[in-house]
């Protein structure tokens, strides 16, 4: 049987793990194994990851924590009693067991906080069904008591945790680095394993890849410590805790060999697997005599009935019908009734509290059934906005509806949701700040022990934008490069950084993203504290691929904007409101063609004012054209989309069906929904394969697209689409993709910037006097 490593830190032990998880099942194959836990220090922050990461190599995944047990009630917090807390490692064998590590790991925080997440025996003898535990390194409660001479205590510890796992779920936990007193607590445990039948485990604490980065450990143990790596006292001893190969560690432990072996047998008893496959979301109760299927298509078509007697339907009242029909099919075969429902409701709570709300955002901005909610604000049919772009029918996955409320109210829609679904059910979500790459230069040279002006000088050279790496930036700046090359310190430094670069280096609290359950959230993942607010340990996409019911809940500081030049103007008109303005006011659109759009939402840039100058705006349709245009990417056809907005008879279509799917954008690509109407109109797709082939090309998927092309090229064959030019605009829409623009996020996010220009156009003073409101104590943009 081979050896296991059944107790590593990862990068998500936040500067005391430098396994980065990417890297982890590579070393693991290399040091010749074929399964690996996590144990991160007191979180469990990367167990997706992991166990996704592991996964893909073909290495089984286990999933654990080295939890911090405290010396007396996890509850009691005295700083001369309780801060002497040990470590414990627990290892997950199944469900019930990932369920039960779950729940201690989220009281450690919800409860037991205090320096450190703590649980106690209580909290464990509750939740030991399913788990493993090992008694942990020189600093668990049982090396502590043998090193203080307390054998009897060691023994009495041995045996509470024996009977709270259970025979054979308990292990005894040998570590050889070379450290002071290890070989000690070795000898007492091994005798212990005999006398009492309690087997042993050898366990390497990896907290690195390799022997060469147990510097990098150095320095990151420095950067949390406020060290620097040549100060003493602090870090761990030598350069032992890597992941060792199972001939180092057979080598290691040759007199114990039964360690060796139950590191198999352990990780043969852990199956545990993360469910990808199925949605929790939390159930809406209609009133009677309704279920969620029948109160949503009553609620959806009362609203449709409400749009045609105001006059706001753009097209006969039965293609509005035929399309409600066909997306309530969609969400009820997909399972969403709910979800629509509980969105639906809190957006009806803002409303009919004044809390002022978005026109939408994202995709879901394409379904009439949003618009008919009151969900959205935009008529999809009117702005050819394509439902499937929000639910497809052919791909399962999580809708995205991300609401913009109020800056200043935002709280009382989350706090009403928690209050309706019940705090147990409802939580905000973590973000990790992770190292950039100035941060990690800065970081690196104060642990290195430079001065701050050598520091300095290497940082500065570093180009300043979003997105901008170490590598990006020695290719960049000859300058940076020359330095490096030249200077030893320097390159270390950059050497350094570049080790450090992207880690996790703290946690913090999503601005946004809410999660909403079923069961209490506990069940289905582990919760942290921050800043006193209960938030989830998983980030914000591993909320959505574990199925459960993620929501931006956005503060848009323009609807605060919007509502006070409303209370202003309703002195002198009562009736007046901003969501009932004309979007055919030709004032409103001089304003903009003239690029007096300061302070407006969207569109007060240089840049964009610049483009307002030189596409005259006529319409709602052309701020949702600038909005997509001036972006990365599609900037580059910016001169193309003047010219043929100046001469459209001069557009040259490569198929007669392309005019009526780019005619609206001079002829050229600029969102996401336009590929999919290609895809559809040329090649015979449905809108949902489309969408596939839509998500493929901006994941840059090659093998997919290598396949996809010759589907579309017969698909335009028989649609009587010379074979040539369906390869050009296929490899056209290939590329485009890559930064194509979601049309119904451009359309929403038109609407909040022409009501803001319709307001500054019609009412300047309560407009300005609004916006200055919102922007008082910064100088620079009040100078604007």
């Amino acid at each position: 049987m081979g050896f296991v490593h059944l107790h590593l830190h990862t990068e998500y032990s936040l500067l005391d793990g430098e396994c980065r998880i990417a890297e982890i099942p590579d070393a693991v194959i290399a040091a010749g194994q074929n399964a690996v836990a996590i144990t991160d220090h007191g979180v469990m922050y990367g167990a997706v990851d992991f166990y996704k990461a592991c996964i893909a190599k073909g290495i089984k995944p286990i999933i654990g924590c080295e939890v911090y047990v405290a010396p007396r009630s996890m509850e009691q917090k005295d700083r001369l009693l309780d801060s002497d807390y040990s470590h414990l490692v627990l290892l997950a064998k199944n469900a019930v067991g990932y369920r039960n590590l779950v729940s201690i790991v989220s009281k450690a925080f919800t409860v037991g906080f205090y320096q450190k997440p703590r649980t106690d025996i209580e909290m464990l003898e509750k939740h030991s069904e399913g788990l493993i535990a090992l008694s942990g390194c020189i600093s668990g409660s049982i090396p502590k008591a043998v090193l203080a001479g307390d054998i009897s205590l060691a023994r009495e510890r041995m045996i509470v945790f024996d009977r709270i796992f259970g025979r054979n779920n308990f292990y005894l936990e040998l570590q050889r680095h070379g450290i002071d007193g290890q070989e000690e607590v070795n000898r007492a445990l091994i005798r212990f394993s005999r006398e009492l039948g309690i087997p042993l485990v050898a366990t390497n604490d990896a907290h690195y890849l390799t022997r060469e980065n147990a510097s990098v450990q150095k320095l990151l143990s420095a950067i949390a410590t406020g060290n620097t790596v040549d100060g003493n006292g602090f870090g761990m001893q030598g350069s032992e805790h890597y992941i060792k190969s199972d001939a180092e560690m057979r080598a290691l432990f040759f007199d114990v060999p039964e360690a060796i072996e139950n590191t198999q047998k352990i990780a043969d008893a852990c199956d545990f697997k993360f469910d990808f496959e199925h949605m929790h979301l939390p159930a809406f109760r209609p009133p009677m005599p309704y279920d969620p299927q029948s109160y949503l298509k009553k609620l959806c078509f009362e609203g449709l009935e409400a749009l045609e007697q105001s006059g706001r339907l753009n097209a006969s009242a039965d293609i509005y019908r035929e399309r409600m029909e066909y997306e309530l099919s969609v969400i009820n075969d997909m399972g969403f009734n709910d979800y629509l429902l509980i969105v639906w409701d809190f957006v009806n709570f803002a409303r009919k509290n004044g809390i002022p709300v978005g026109p939408g955002r994202g995709s879901a901005v394409g379904s009439l059934c949003t618009y008919s909610l009151g969900i959205t604000q935009v008529d999809p049919i009117k702005f050819g906005l394509l439902f499937e772009r929000f639910l497809n029918p052919e791909r399962v996955s999580m809708p995205d509806i991300d609401i913009d409320f109020c800056d200043e109210r935002r709280g009382e829609v989350i706090e009403y949701v928690a209050e309706k679904y019940g705090r147990a059910h409802v939580a905000q979500i973590i973000t990790f700040g992770t190292l950039a790459c100035r941060q990690a230069v800065r970081d690196a040279g104060r642990a290195l022990g430079m001065s701050y002006s050598a520091v300095d000088e290497i940082a500065k050279l570093i180009p300043r934008y979003h997105g901008v790496t170490l590598e990006s930036a020695l290719n960049e700046n000859p300058e940076l490069k020359k330095r490096c090359e030249s200077d030893p310190e320097a390159k270390k430094l950059i050497d350094y950084a570049r080790k450090l670069e992207g880690r996790p280096r703290n946690s913090s609290t999503h601005a946004t993203g809410v999660v909403i359950t079923d069961e209490p959230l506990a069940n289905y993942l582990p919760l942290a504290v921050n800043d006193n607010t209960v938030v989830t340990q998983f980030t914000m996409n591993t909320v959505a691929d574990l199925g459960l019911l993620k929501i931006d809940f956005l503060g848009l500081r323009f609807l605060s904007i919007i509502q006070g030049a409303e209370k202003s103007i309703r002195r002198q008109n009562k009736d007046f409101s901003s969501d009932t303005i004309p979007f055919d006011d030709e004032k409103t659109y001089k304003m903009l063609s003239e690029g007096h759009a300061i302070g407006l939402f969207q569109l007060e840039s240089e840049g964009m004012r610049n483009l307002l100058t030189k596409l005259k705006p006529r319409d709602l349709e052309d701020i949702i054209s600038v909005i997509s245009l001036y972006r990365p990417g599609p900037a580059l056809s910016i001169d193309a989309f003047l010219k043929n907005r100046l001469h459209p008879d001069r557009i040259a279509y490569d198929a007669p069906q392309l005019k009526g799917i780019l005619s609206s954008t001079c002829g050229v690509m600029l969102y996401q929904e336009q590929v999919m109407q290609i895809c559809r109109d040329l090649a015979g797709y449905t809108y949902g394969r489309a969408d596939i082939v839509r998500r493929a090309m901006a994941k840059k998927k090659p093998e997919v697209m290598a396949k996809e092309k010759g589907v579309f090229l017969d698909g335009a064959e028989k649609n009587g689409v010379d074979r040539a030019n369906a390869e050009k605009i296929f490899d056209q829409m290939n590329e485009f993709a890559k930064y194509a623009f979601n049309k119904s996020h451009a359309a929403a996010y038109a609407v909040v910037a022409y009501r803001t220009a319709y307001l500054k156009c019609h009412y300047p003073r309560e407009y300005m006097c609004s916006l200055l409101n919102t922007v008082m104590g910064y100088n620079a943009k009040v100078g604007e």
